[in-house]
């Protein structure tokens, strides 16, 4: 029919072109944040790309959503500005006729929505956090290079090293000042390496000496050492999932209902059903009066899609933090947009039905 392909196709374009917008304006913003991230050494500067792909991965439902949202109500907007939905009108199509064609270019948007929430979120935040642990428990060691004075993590200890082998982690020539509350110690030695001792990492110097001088008294003492282990404070990457739950699969989430994990499966779902509400949310709030040539239908709907998805937020707050049950703030948040967008169609349709009847009835009695 021309009605369901026409509306589908400047549907799929409005789509497209709001995609590819916002996801360059998101991409711009997580490029910037990353970068400065990895400019105050919070992330490693080889992990950047991998970073941003992660990020964009767990920011694309929203995006996704929102796209498919501002399409549904620019493309309908742009029909009554130009008097397109009154002649549909005027035929004998209502508004609730619209809610097919939409459906069906909704559909693959809305299953992509569905994986990326409950299958691809978890993994990417996982991988992102494994990313960022594995770079802030790097050893002291793994952070200098040779030539260089370079600072620990907790600015208590200076290194200097000669040469380096990065493939085996044994350095040539070093040079470790700490510099402690009590005491400061500054040991120099021909070579280190790195061991691992159950979870913490130590730095072991062979034939070297050490300078102690304390702090209170002034006392210095010498002494040589033929191996010596330095604690550099870190310990084994642990596995990201067992931390937080936004890093716990889906499965496990509904195999282990603590409030933490039911608060972020209320979150999963909530984008889920949340994408879908908006679909028919968008179709009602995209009328305007032809007459008027404004925008204020996009901003009321941008407006409203910020309310909805902050609830979302409170929502997981909520079972969290025990306040609610699942079941109850499910229906709460997303039975009460439900029910908002349903009665959002039939307000329309009932207006429109009485302005034709009405238009119908003046004609007659002229």
């Amino acid at each position: 029919m021309l009605f369901d392909s026409t509306l589908r196709k400047e549907l799929a374009r409005g789509f497209g072109a709001t995609l590819v917008v916002i996801l360059t304006i998101v991409i711009t913003m997580m490029l910037i944040r990353v970068l400065g991230q990895a400019a105050n050494g919070a992330v490693a500067p080889a992990d950047v790309v991998l970073l941003m792909g992660y990020s964009a991965l767990s920011h694309l439902p929203t995006i996704l959503a929102l796209s498919l949202f501002i399409a549904i109500v620019v493309t309908l907007g742009r029909m009554y500005r130009d008097s397109e939905m009154a002649i549909w009108f005027s035929s004998g199509v209502a508004l609730t006729r619209f809610v097919a064609p939409v459906l069906r270019v909704s559909w693959p948007v809305l299953l992509v929505v569905a994986i990326l929430v409950l299958l691809v979120w978890p993994w990417g935040n996982r991988s992102t956090a494994e990313l960022r642990e594995r770079y802030e428990q790097r050893s002291d060691l793994s952070r200098v290079t040779p030539g260089v004075f370079q600072t620990s993590r907790d600015g208590r200890r200076v290194f200097f090293v000669d040469k380096r082998s990065d493939e085996s982690m044994n350095a040539r020539g070093v040079f470790v000042l700490d510099n402690g509350q009590q005491e400061e110690s500054l040991t120099s030695a021909r070579s280190a390496h790195l061991e691992t001792i159950g979870s913490d990492r130590f730095l072991v110097l062979d034939s070297g000496q050490r300078n102690l001088s304390d702090n209170q008294n002034g006392e210095r003492a010498l002494a040589s050492f033929a191996r010596y282990q330095l604690l550099v404070g870190e310990q084994q990457v642990q596995s990201a999932s067992t931390r937080s739950p936004k890093t716990t699969p889906t499965a496990q989430l509904v195999s282990n209902p603590t409030p933490r994990n039911q608060g972020e499966l209320v979150w999963r779902l909530g984008l889920l059903f949340g994408a879908t509400n908006l679909v028919l949310l968008g179709i009602g709030l995209a009328a305007i009066n032809p007459r008027r040539a404004t925008n204020w239908n996009l901003l009321f709907a941008l407006l409203g899609f910020v309310v909805y998805y902050n609830l979302i937020n409170l929502s997981q707050a909520w079972v969290s933090g025990g306040r609610l049950d699942l079941g109850p703030a499910m229906a709460l948040v997303h039975g009460g947009a439900l029910a908002l967008a349903l009665a959002l169609l039939w307000w329309r349709d009932q207006g429109t039905v009485w302005h034709l009847w009405r238009m119908r009835g003046t004609r007659a009695a002229a």
